[in-house]
C-alpha cells in the first residue's frame, strides 16, 4: 500500500487569557497538521510549532515519502531522519518528522481497522493524566478556578503550575502561588511545579527545599534542560523528583539526559522527538535504566502509545493543547477521574473538524 504525498496545514489559535511561564510569554498557539493517505484511509498527525514546520514538511519530507509503503513505518522514519542531515535534526525538522510519523501510525492502524492502542499492544487500559496550566500570568482567583476544576470538578488527583517567574526574579511570588495552589487542591492531591529552566543551580536548590514544605513531588526543569550537570546536582539535593526532556529532539539527546543521571522521570514529547516511533524507543531506553516516563503536552497524540508502556507514569493534560484538541477533533478523550481510555474507534480515534476550524487556518 503506497503512500500518497502528505499534505500539511497550519492553524493559529489565540489563548483564552494571557499566558507565560518562567522564561517565555505568548498569546497564541500554532498547530501544524499533517494528513497522509494510502488506499481509502487517511492518517492525521500534528505538532505545535511555527508555520515554517509546515513549509519544511511540504517541501522536504512529503516528496521523499511519497510512494513508500504505508505499513513500513521504520523505513519511512529512517528515510526522513537521514534526509535532514544538512538541515539539522533538532527544531523545525524534527517537529515536521514528528507530525508525519504520528500520521503514519494513525494511517497504519486505520488500514488494519484497529485502534492504535491495540496495534501497539495495551499495557494500561486506563492512562493517568495530570492537569497542567497555572501560568504565571494568572491572578490567584484564576489559578484557583483552574485547579479547582481539575481536582474537585473532574477529580484529577494531580496538577502542575508554572513557577520561576521573570527568569527566577520573583521567588516570593512563586512560593506564594505554590501555597495558594496547595490550599485549593487540599492535602491529598499531588502538586507539581515547572520552572522552565528559570533558576540558577543554587537558587533551584533553595527553592526546592521550600517546595518540600508544601508537598511538591515534581520539580520540572529547575535549571535549563541543557545543563545536565546542574539537573543532576539539583536532583541530588532536593526531595522532589526532578524531571525534564521535553526539548529532546532525538533519541541521542534523550539518551544523554538518561545516562547523566539528570532526571527521576524522563519527559518525552512525540510531537518534537521524532513521532511515536522515537517516543517508543526513548521510553524503552528509559525503562532499561530504571526510569519512568511522562508524555509531554499534546495528550491526544500520546494517549495510544502511552497505554503500551510498562514504565509510564502519566501524560500531561495541558490546558492549551487540550483546549485546541477539543476544538479541532471529534473523539476527544474525557479525563474525569484522572485517567483516559485510548482504545476506542480506529487509529488514534480522532477526526479533524476541517470546516469548523477553518477560521484559524493561516497556511
Amino acid at each position: 500500500m503506497e503512500l500518497h504525498r502528505p499534505v500539511a496545514s497550519v492553524y493559529t489559535v489565540p489563548t483564552d487569557a494571557p499566558e507565560a511561564d518562567g522564561t517565555l510569554a505568548w498569546d497564541s498557539t500554532t498547530l501544524v497538521i499533517c494528513e497522509v493517505t494510502a488506499g481509502d484511509a487517511t492518517g492525521t498527525g500534528w505538532t505545535y510549532g511555527p508555520a515554517s514546520v509546515g513549509d519544511f514538511l511540504t517541501a522536504e519530507l512529503a516528496p521523499l515519502v511519497e510512494g513508500m509503503s504505508a505499513l513500513d513505518i521504520p523505513a519511512v522514519h529512517d528515510a526522513m531522519c537521514r534526509s535532514v542531515r544538512n538541515a539539522g535534526r533538532a527544531g523545525i525538522a524534527s517537529c515536521a518528522i514528528s507530525a508525519l510519523d504520528i500520521a503514519l501510525w494513525d494511517l497504519k492502524s486505520r488500514l488494519l481497522e484497529l485502534p492504535l492502542a491495540r496495534l501497539l499492544g495495551v499495557r494500561h487500559e486506563l492512562v493517568p493524566v495530570y492537569g497542567s496550566g497555572g501560568f504565571t500570568t494568572y491572578h490567584d482567583t484564576h489559578l484557583a478556578a483552574q485547579l479547582n476544576g481539575w481536582v474537585h470538578g473532574q477529580h484529577i488527583p494531580r496538577v502542575k503550575i508554572k513557577i520561576g517567574e521573570g527568569w527566577g526574579r520573583e521567588v516570593t511570588r512563586d512560593l506564594h502561588r505554590v501555597r495558594a495552589a496547595r490550599q485549593v487542591i487540599g492535602p491529598e492531591a499531588e502538586l507539581y511545579v515547572d520552572a522552565h529552566g528559570a533558576y540558577t543551580r543554587k537558587q533551584a536548590v533553595r527553592v526546592g527545599h521550600a517546595l518540600a514544605e508544601h508537598g511538591v513531588g515534581w520539580f520540572e526543569e529547575p535549571v535549563s534542560s541543557d545543563d545536565l550537570t546542574g539537573l543532576r546536582l539539583v536532583r541530588d539535593a532536593v526531595v522532589s523528583d526532578v524531571t525534564a526532556g521535553e526539548y529532546g529532539f532525538d533519541l541521542p539527546s534523550l539518551a544523554r539526559m538518561i545516562t547523566a543521571g539528570a532526571v527521576d522521570c524522563l519527559q518525552i514529547d512525540a510531537t518534537r522527538c521524532g513521532g511515536l516511533t522515537e517516543f517508543l524507543r526513548a521510553a524503552a531506553l528509559a525503562h532499561a535504566h530504571g526510569l519512568e516516563v511522562s508524555a509531554h503536552c499534546a495528550p491526544h497524540a500520546h494517549a495510544a502509545a502511552a497505554a503500551s508502556l510498562p514504565n509510564l507514569r502519566h501524560i500531561e493534560w495541558s490546558h492549551d493543547h487540550v483546549r485546541i484538541e477539543d476544538m479541532f477533533f471529534d473523539g476527544a478523550l474525557d479525563p474525569t477521574g484522572g485517567t483516559i481510555r485510548p482504545t476506542q474507534g480506529v487509529g488514534h480515534g480522532l477526526t479533524l473538524r476541517t470546516q469548523e476550524v477553518a477560521e484559524y487556518r493561516v497556511a
